[in-house]
């Protein structure tokens, strides 16, 4: 059994459209982008830029892009056996490549982990299941609780994964990231560095 706030907390999520993240957040390339068999997927830092770059670790292996423009910058299609999904470690991490060959990267998905939900300048991210098994993940700012404002307004239904397996959602350590990925796809959303810093800083 259900309580009546319960009940009627999932029929607001249930009753809202997905739409996209508000200004400052931009889609980067196509919507959904396919990587079969993905199971997880960290951050890293670029060397020399310190612009976010997004780890896939899949079936089909390894696969490194820029966060802001979706460009692959690295690929291994047969990694170590030792270290190609992250629950061979401890800490749940695999090598990174290219540019932070290694180095290692805390990876999120199947096998567990997280991904950050805030950012220092107050966005959130939460991921709802008013439909098991399908999750749908809710973007909002402002604090308190988000779903008291209109939709669209204070909280945006931003991915809606009723086709594939949830994986991770969650930004960057940065708050330049937004990600979802799926047993299917990965889907990123990007913005200009936050400020966090006091007013006239």
């Amino acid at each position: 059994m259900i309580s009546d706030y319960q009940q009627r907390l999932r029929e607001r999520f249930l009753s809202v459209p997905e739409i996209p993240p508000p200004l400052p957040w931009r889609p980067v390339l196509d919507r959904r982008n396919p990587i079969g068999g993905l199971l997880g997927i960290g951050f890293a830092t670029a060397p020399g830029t310190g612009g976010d770059l997004v780890m896939v670790v899949s079936i089909d292996g390894h696969g490194l892009f820029d966060a802001a423009t979706g460009e692959k910058i690295a690929r291994d299609r047969d990694p170590d056996p030792d270290g190609s999904t992250p629950d061979a470690v401890a800490d749940l991490s695999c090598p990174g490549l290219g540019p932070i060959a290694g180095t290692r990267v805390r990876i999120a998905g199947l096998f567990g982990g997280g991904l950050h939900t805030t950012t220092l300048d107050g966005w959130s991210l939460e991921v709802v299941s008013p439909a098991w098994p399908h999750h749908r993940v809710l973007l909002s700012t402002g604090g308190g609780m988000p779903h008291d404002g209109p939709h669209g307004e204070r909280w945006w239904h931003i991915f809606d994964s009723h086709y594939s397996e949830l994986r991770a959602a969650g930004f960057s350590p940065s708050g330049r990231t937004l990600a979802v990925a799926t047993s299917s796809d990965l889907t990123l959303w990007t913005r200009p560095a936050p400020d966090t810093g006091p007013a006239g800083a």
